[in-house]
């Protein structure tokens, strides 16, 4: 029986080489996103995909989501909490309270309901899966990026109390922590910081390359392609794991 996925911000970037690649395995696929635009340009380049709107940060919608999702796939065997922001790029006292409640509204906030109301849908799924994107910054902090580090630190903490709860019903949870991944919204990333730092663009890049192993910025495609894995039966007896995927990162600048 084909996988029954739900991938939350999967309109574009990571979301939707996720997407793609479980649609590749023969996975029926529904995807939600805030971005309206990008869902008709997503339906258009991935025919039989499902797809619908939703703002992850406001509940009823999220509600409203899950259950349209559980609907069309009949039933949901995974679920991929990728929908993120990544907020802005200040030192804590400079930090705009707003901004930082933004950030929790949707890393931290929108991922929880989400897997709240999926839940009950993944518990009568044979093979449940969860996979939450957290990010290097879960695992080794950002200067200057609090909102962001906090939140997917955060998402570490769910990710292991989500496998202890859910593993008597067959429910694998597990977190993906991409380094630098190459796209768009680490181009944005980049130019805020050497805004902050006073340093160029090129500076930058060149700086977080010197502190990993692995000296190329992540493949989105990679991250899909484990994605897929950790939601296969090759991935079985993993669960409750922060897998980073950053080319070795050793510290963040």
């Amino acid at each position: 029986m084909a996988q029954r996925v739900l991938i939350t911000a999967g309109a574009s970037g990571i979301g939707s080489e996720i997407a793609r690649a479980f649609a590749a395995t023969g996975a029926r696929v529904f995807v939600c996103d805030i971005d309206a635009d990008a869902l008709t340009s997503f339906a258009t380049a991935l025919p039989g995909a499902l797809t619908t709107r939703c703002d992850v940060a406001d509940r009823r919608d999220v509600e409203d989501m899950v259950a349209a999702g559980a609907a069309a796939l009949g039933g949901l065997d995974v679920l991929v909490n990728n929908a993120g922001i990544a907020g802005p790029t200040d030192p804590v006292e400079a930090m705009d309270p707003d901004e930082w409640e933004k950030v929790v509204a949707v890393n931290l906030n929108g991922t929880f309901n989400v897997t709240r109301c999926a839940i009950p849908h993944l518990r009568r799924s044979a093979a449940g899966v969860i996979i939450n994107m957290s990010s290097v910054a879960g695992r080794l902090g950002y200067p200057n990026r609090s909102p962001y580090a906090t939140t997917k630190w955060g998402l570490i903490g769910f990710t292991k109390t989500l496998s202890m709860e859910l593993g008597e019903f067959g429910i694998r949870v597990n977190a993906i922590l991409p380094g630098a991944v190459a796209g768009p919204r680490l181009d944005r990333v980049y130019d805020a910081r050497a805004r902050v730092g006073g340093r160029s663009v090129e500076e930058i890049k060149t700086r977080a390359l010197a502190n990993q192993s692995l000296k190329t910025f992540v493949d989105p495609r990679d991250v899909a392609a484990l994605a897929v894995f950790l939601a296969s039966d090759a991935a079985k007896s993993i669960s409750g794991q922060a897998l980073p995927i950053d080319g070795d990162r050793q510290q963040t600048t």
